[in-house]
């Protein structure tokens, strides 16, 4: 394989096929990498960098996360494409990007997300407030959806009141009437008021959620992946200047390596301090732990603090799944869903 190209093919190679090369005759450190890998953010001019190492495929193919089945026919060991100039055309065939585990534990997360927050909110509606404290406690209400009235609804946020009728407070029930519900029945599982089935529901999701946020921790552990998402110190000056190139304010972005400062800030927060915090307080809000593991509780300051605490975790996630969707959608919408649905990318 021509892997030792000159300098001048391998620079051509990273503007005319957007994917660059680090390493020698080792297969292990023949690194492909596509200038948008993370694929949802699809981040422009990234920097030559060391990542997972890729097992290039036949002229048609090229494995740029490292998943190519070694020894195949299909799958050659060894770097057998490439990456020159002279790898215009086929740079722009079909990437196998994301492994069976990562696509099926990513939508088997999202429909327990979903599940998650739609039942969350039946649960909620059966007590509609927010308390910053280790009991129900109206003078530290955060939070609270009401009805003071028929026909009409409140939402009260740190004491300053809104009303919110039709939308949060007075809201349909379900049952083709409106009534006094914190939050409407289209949104809630299930669709009517049922807190017994919301918990059923609520709880079943919540474990198959964190089942999928372990596997997938542990596989890219194991793989290396995960060392590459994780924020560093020495990164931490870098998140403005990354920040900058996004706003259009430098024309290039900092040096980094397969995920650039503020994707390593979002995924960091997100695996490592959202996800915990909201399985950690949903654990303590069960009575059947507060009685085996009290300190768990208390250290989240009770069961109204520990609630509290668990909407707020989960109210940042929604934010991120937000921001995750409109990425997608405004950066080839198709091409991305193709990918995590057969796991083959097609470079742009």
């Amino acid at each position: 394989a021509d892997i030792g190209a000159p300098t001048k093919d391998l620079a051509l190679a990273g503007q005319h096929d957007r994917a660059h090369i680090v390493g020698g005759r080792n297969p292990r450190k023949n690194v492909v990498q596509l200038l948008d890998c993370l694929g949802i953010e699809g981040v422009a001019g990234l920097r030559p960098c060391q990542g997972d190492a890729g097992y290039a495929l036949r002229d048609d193919e090229a494995n740029a996360l490292g998943h190519g089945r070694r020894g195949s026919r299909r799958h050659p060991s060894g770097p057998r494409a490439r990456y020159t100039s002279r790898m215009k055309v086929a740079g722009r065939q079909a990437i196998y990007r994301y492994p069976l585990l990562t696509r099926a534990s990513h939508w088997l997360w999202v429909l327990a997300f979903v599940v998650l927050i739609g039942s969350g909110l039946q649960i909620f509606n059966a007590s509609p407030n927010l308390d910053a404290s280790d009991k129900s406690d109206a003078a530290r209400r955060v939070l609270a959806i009401g009805s003071p009235a028929d026909g009409v609804g409140t939402t009260t946020v740190f004491g300053h009141t809104f009303v919110t009728t039709g939308w949060l407070g007075w809201t349909d029930d379900g049952m083709g009437e409106k009534s006094a519900h914190a939050f409407p029945a289209p949104i809630i599982i299930p669709g009517y008021q049922d807190l017994a089935g919301g918990r059923r529901w609520h709880l079943f999701f919540a474990w198959i959620a964190a089942l999928c946020w372990l596997a997938w921790l542990i596989s890219s552990a194991i793989k290396g992946n995960l060392r590459e998402m994780v924020l560093r110190p020495s990164a931490l000056r870098k998140l403005w200047p990354m920040q900058a190139y996004y706003l259009k304010l430098r024309k290039e972005p900092p040096p980094h390596g397969i995920y650039n400062p503020l994707q390593k800030a979002a995924y960091t927060t997100v695996l490592f301090v959202l996800a915990p915090l909201v399985v950690l307080t949903g654990l303590a809000l069960s009575p059947g732990i507060d009685a085996i593991a009290n300190p768990l509780t208390v250290a989240f300051g009770g069961r109204q603090f520990a609630r509290l605490w668990h909407f707020v975790g989960m109210g940042l996630l929604v934010g991120f799944f937000i921001i995750h969707t409109f990425q997608v959608a405004t950066q080839g919408v198709v091409n991305q869903m193709r990918s995590m649905i057969s796991g083959w990318y097609q470079p742009q």
